[in-house]
C-alpha cells in the first residue's frame, strides 16, 4: 500500500509537470505572481503582524531616518540662503547711533597762539541716524535717504550744540568694479532650484539604497528558510535511510551522506540567520528601524514600463539637478573671470548726496532756516606698474574657466550615457526576472519529483542532492533578479526624477 501511494504521488507530480511545460510562454507571468505569493507566505515569521514590506520600509525611512533628515536640513539651508539673497534687493531700513558718547579725560588742546596745552575736559558727543537704502542690482550701486541728528555737550564750558540733517538723499556708485549683485541675480536662482531638485534626487537615492539593504536582509532570510526546509526534508530522508539500512537496502556510505546533508543544512540555516542579523543591523543603521523585529516580505515584481532611452534622457535633462549644476558651474567660472578683472584694474567710486543741514543750541531751532548741503566725490585707483600681476590674475581665472568647461563637457557626456544605459537595461532585466521565475518553478517541480522518486528507490542520492542544489540556486537567482529589477527601478527614477509608471515628474516645473 505504501509503494502504491508513492506511485500515485509520482504520477500526479509528473502530470502537473507535463501540464506546466505545455505552455511555457503563457505561464511565465503566472509563475512570477505565484512565486511572489508563495514567498510572502513562507519567508516571514509566523507572526504576520510583524511582517513589513519594501514600500513600508522606504516610507518610514524617508520620514524618520538620519539621512532623510540630513537631506531635509540641506534643503532648508538652501531656502534660507535664497531668502537672504532676495533680501539684498529690497529696501533696508536701519537705525544707528552713539548714545551716550560721554568722555572725561585730559587731552591736548591747541591754543590760539598755536601751542598745545593739556586740559581736563568733560564731553558728550552723541548722534542718531535713520537710513533707508536700496541696492541697484543693474549697476551695483546704492541710493539712500537718511536723517541724522548730533548733540555736543561741553560740561566744563557749559556749551551745548545740535547739528541736524533732517533729510539727505545720496548715491554711491562703483565704477569699473566687480558687480556682485548682478552675478548673484544670475547664480542664486539656479542654486535654489538646484537644491530643490537635489532634495528629491537624494530621496530617490535613499530609496535605492534602502532597496539594496532590504534585499540583503531578505536574501539571508530566504537562505535560512531554504536551509530549514532542507533540514526537515533531510531529517525525513535520514529516518527512511536508517530503515533501509536496517533492511540491508542502503549502503553505509549513503547513510553517512544523508546524515552529512542534514548537518550541512542545519549549519547553513544557522549561518544564514547570523548573516540576516548582520544585514538587518546595517538596514537599521541606515533607516532607524528596529533590527531585532525586522520580518521582511518578498515584494511583487517591479514596475516594467517601456522607457525609450531618448525619452529618459529628455526627462533627465529637464528635471535633474545635475543639469542645473552644469549651468551654475559655467556661470561661476565666468564670475571668477569678471572678479579677476574687476579687482585688479581701474577702480573708482562716485559718491553724491543732497540735503539740508543746520546747527543751533536748541534742537527745534535747527529746523528753522535750513541750509542746503551738496557733496560730490570721485575716488579712484589706477595701478601704474604691477609687474604683470593683473595679467597673471586674469589669465589664471580664464584657464580655470576653460578647465571647468572641459570638465562639464565630460561629465555631461557621462551623465547622458548613464541615463541611456539604465533605460536600456529595463527590458533585459524584466526578461531575466521572468526567466528566473520560470526556472524557480521548474526547479521546485523537479525537486518534488526527485524526492518522491528517491523515496521509492528509483534514483540515486546523488541525483536527489543535485536536484536540491538546483532548487536552492534557482530560488536565490529569483531573489537576485527581483533585487536587480527593483534597484534599477529606483535608480532610473533618481537619474531622471520622473515616474514612468505614472507618467509624471517628481519635481515641480521650472
Amino acid at each position: 500500500m505504501k509503494n502504491l501511494a508513492i506511485s500515485l504521488q509520482l504520477l500526479a507530480v509528473s502530470f502537473f509537470n507535463l501540464e506546466a511545460n505545455a505552455q511555457p510562454a503563457a505561464v511565465v507571468k503566472q509563475d512570477t505572481s505565484r512565486i511572489a505569493n508563495s514567498y510572502q507566505q513562507t519567508a516571514v515569521s509566523p507572526r504576520e503582524e510583524a511582517a513589513i514590506s519594501l514600500n513600508d520600509v522606504i516610507r518610514q525611512a524617508l520620514s524618520q531616518s538620519a539621512v532623510a533628515r540630513q537631506a531635509s536640513t540641506s534643503r532648508d539651508q538652501s531656502y534660507w540662503q535664497w531668502r537672504g539673497y532676495r533680501a539684498n534687493y529690497r529696501p533696508q531700513l536701519g537705525l544707528q547711533g552713539t548714545l551716550p558718547g560721554f568722555s572725561r579725560a585730559v587731552t591736548p588742546v591747541v591754543q590760539p597762539d598755536g601751542t598745545t596745552d593739556f586740559r581736563a575736559v568733560r564731553l558728550n558727543n552723541s548722534n542718531l541716524a535713520l537710513t533707508l537704502s536700496q541696492n541697484i542690482g543693474l549697476t551695483g550701486g546704492q541710493v539712500f535717504v537718511a536723517s541724522e541728528v548730533q548733540r555736543f555737550d561741553d560740561f566744563n564750558g557749559g556749551l551745548r550744540r545740535y547739528n541736524n540733517q533732517p533729510v539727505v538723499v545720496g548715491l554711491s556708485q562703483p565704477l569699473g568694479r566687480f558687480n556682485d549683485l548682478r552675478w548673484a541675480r544670475r547664480l542664486e536662482p539656479l542654486r535654489y532650484q538646484e537644491s530643490q531638485r537635489q532634495y528629491v534626487e537624494e530621496r530617490e537615492t535613499i530609496a535605492q539604497r534602502i532597496t539594496e539593504l532590504y534585499f540583503d536582509v531578505l536574501s539571508q532570510q530566504i537562505n535560512a528558510q531554504v536551509a530549514g526546509q532542507n533540514a526537515q526534508a533531510n531529517a525525513k530522508l535520514l529516518r527512511l535511510g536508517r530503515e533501509r539500512y536496517g533492511l540491508g537496502r542502503l549502503s553505509q556510505s549513503d547513510l553517512l551522506r544523508l546524515e552529512l546533508n542534514l548537518l550541512t543544512a542545519q549549519q547553513a540555516e544557522v549561518q544564514a540567520r547570523l548573516d540576516a542579523q548582520n544585514a538587518a543591523v546595517e538596514l537599521q543603521a541606515y533607516t532607524g528601524l528596529p533590527a531585532e523585529s525586522l520580518r521582511l516580505t518578498v515584494p511583487a515584481a517591479a514596475p516594467r514600463p517601456v522607457v525609450p532611452p531618448a525619452l529618459a534622457l529628455a526627462q533627465a535633462r529637464q528635471n535633474r539637478a545635475l543639469v542645473l549644476g552644469f549651468r551654475r558651474r559655467l556661470l561661476e567660472a565666468e564670475r571668477t573671470v569678471a572678479l579677476a578683472r574687476g579687482t585688479t584694474g581701474f577702480q573708482a567710486t562716485l559718491s553724491a548726496n543732497l540735503g539740508y543741514i543746520n546747527q543751533a543750541p536748541n534742537l527745534w531751532d535747527t529746523y528753522a532756516a535750513l541750509q542746503q548741503q551738496q557733496q560730490v566725490q570721485l575716488t579712484f585707483a589706477v595701478p601704474l606698474v604691477d609687474w604683470g600681476r593683473r595679467q597673471a590674475t586674469v589669465k589664471t581665472a580664464q584657464l580655470t574657466r576653460q578647465q571647468v568647461q572641459t570638465d562639464v563637457q565630460q561629465e555631461e557626456a557621462t551623465f547622458e550615457q548613464s541615463v541611456r544605459v539604465q533605460a536600456a537595461q529595463l527590458g533585459p532585466l524584466a526578461t531575466q526576472f521572468a526567466l528566473a521565475a520560470r526556472a524557480d518553478t521548474l526547479a521546485r517541480q523537479r525537486y518534488a519529483i526527485a524526492q518522491a522518486t528517491y523515496q521509492v528507490g528509483r534514483i540515486s542520492l546523488t541525483d536527489l542532492t543535485i536536484a536540491t542544489a538546483e532548487k536552492d540556486q534557482a530560488r536565490r537567482a529569483y531573489i537576485g533578479a527581483l533585487r536587480a529589477a527593483w534597484v534599477a527601478h529606483y535608480r532610473l527614477r533618481a537619474l531622471t526624477l520622473y515616474d514612468f509608471e505614472r507618467g509624471e515628474a517628481l519635481v515641480e516645473g521650472p
